[in-house]
């Protein structure tokens, strides 16, 4: 059975072949990898570079680094092997550290754990390194260095100081029940919390924009069928991703494609065309496509100019910010009128560059945290969400007169809920949640 006492080890590169290969080696038996491999470690902190044998036999030359704990990444003794990127080469390292009592593989993100459980990152830290390592964009890139620089959990700590202070208070004169708060102290405590949940409000009224930037703008492309949704997307994505042909019905499920637009994440999806009627199939790919587009960020409707009648956008389940895109333009004489619309012809290449221009302003105004900590996760948001309605039943019972004793119980359960993002309190009961994407090696 895994065992925090354990000494872990990965490979922290890359899988596959590479000029380098690099192995990390943390907990008590770290230091034992000179004697597991034959070769005397260099002090903390310098590099050297060692024979690595298995008894008499040689494995490889190896650039071999120490740190000791507590200043390491896990808070542990963390040995690293820098050695040449052949899968024999790592291969045979592992196997020797498999072979000695005490070492184990390390799971996934455990030693991002351990750094967690010695006090080395808080979680919203630990989550912000896995964030970096999946970074596909510069703004998700920028957004992780935010986090990791405890920018987040600079926002929760703040708030968790100002409701201590302010139980403080309360408990004080919850040991000494003759005496009654003065209405100066009262008043003084109910504009700290007010001064906190005004903060908290500016705080989770931000459009979600964390989320979608570490997730991806959801976008929907939909319409009729032989409207140009695939060849749209294949436009976008650069690549032939989705099947183009004449006939109606071709495209039966949703595809997704994620890109990178202006630096943002999105993924976009090819849906199956609307319209009445259809087999089993077609049928069923259409229920998909509407249930993708009601759950998507943004909605792109593509419409096909030579068709008569292009009917309401609310027809279309479209809401307020949705983009409309005409297609075929160069087969009509006259394009048709629709508010806000862009006329593009897929054939010829008409107008996609501006409406490839819109979509990223559309992408930008979604996402754009303008440098700011904002929440990443569902679950820094619910505990954000709890913490106030716990803080409005405390404001609300100091201006009530309600007993200081539940008042002082409401500020603890909002604390609580604070320092479980941060991982202050019951870190144990979140680390599964926090380190369960995480990849092995971090």
């Amino acid at each position: 059975m895994a065992s925090d006492e354990d000494t872990i080890f990965a490979l922290s590169s890359a899988p596959g072949r590479a000029a380098v290969a690099i192995i990390r080696i943390s907990g008590a038996r770290a230091r034992a990898v000179g004697t597991v491999f034959g070769c005397a470690l260099p002090s903390p902190r310098e590099i050297g570079l060692r024979k690595l044998r298995d008894g008499t036999r040689m494995i490889d030359q190896a650039l071999v680094l120490v740190f000791d704990k507590p200043h390491s990444y896990t808070g542990e003794d963390v040995v690293e092997l820098q050695i040449h990127g052949g899968r024999s080469v790592y291969d045979s390292v592992i196997l020797c550290l498999v072979e000695r009592a005490g070492f184990r593989f390390a799971e996934p993100g455990e030693f991002s754990r351990r750094a967690v459980l010695n006090g080395r990152l808080d979680l919203t830290a630990a989550e912000a390194v896995n964030d970096l390592v999946n970074a596909e964009t510069e703004a998700q890139r920028q957004l992780a260095l935010t986090q990791l620089d405890g920018g987040l959990a600079g926002k929760f700590e703040a708030w968790a100081h100002n409701i201590l202070q302010v139980r403080a208070h309360i408990e004080a004169y919850i040991d000494f029940p003759d005496e009654e708060m003065p209405l100066t102290v009262i008043e003084k405590l109910t504009e700290s919390l007010a001064i906190s949940l005004g903060s908290m409000g500016s705080f989770l009224d931000d459009k979600h924009k964390g989320e979608r930037l570490r997730d991806g703008l959801r976008i929907a492309v939909i319409g009729p069928p032989n409207a140009g949704k695939s060849t749209l997307i294949n436009w976008l994505a650069d690549r032939e991703v989705a099947i183009v042909s004449k006939h109606a019905g071709t495209t039966r499920d949703v595809i997704e494609v994620h890109l990178d637009l202006g630096g943002y994440p999105v993924v976009v999806a090819d849906t199956a065309g609307l319209r009445a009627g259809g087999d089993e199939v077609e049928i069923e790919g259409m229920r998909r496509a509407r249930d993708w587009a009601d759950r998507a960020d943004l909605r792109v409707l593509l419409l096909d100019a030579t068709v008569r009648g292009l009917g309401d956008p609310i027809g279309h389940g479209l809401v307020d910010g949705d983009l409309v895109l005409v297609n075929k333009v160069d087969l009509v004489d006259r394009v048709p009128d629709w508010p806000g619309s862009l006329p593009v012809s897929m054939a010829r290449g008409d107008g996609l560059v501006q409406a490839l221009e819109r979509l990223t302003t559309l992408a930008r105004e979604m996402m754009d945290v303008g440098g700011q900590p904002m929440m990443t996760r569902t679950r820094h948001r619910a505990a954000l969400l709890r913490c106030r309605e716990s803080v409005e039943r405390a404001l609300g019972g100091l201006n009530a007169e309600v007993s200081p004793e539940i008042v002082a119980e409401d500020l603890r359960v909002a604390a609580d809920d604070l320092g479980r993002v941060t991982g202050r309190v019951d870190v144990e009961a979140l680390l599964d949640v926090v380190f369960r994407d995480f990849c092995i090696g971090k």
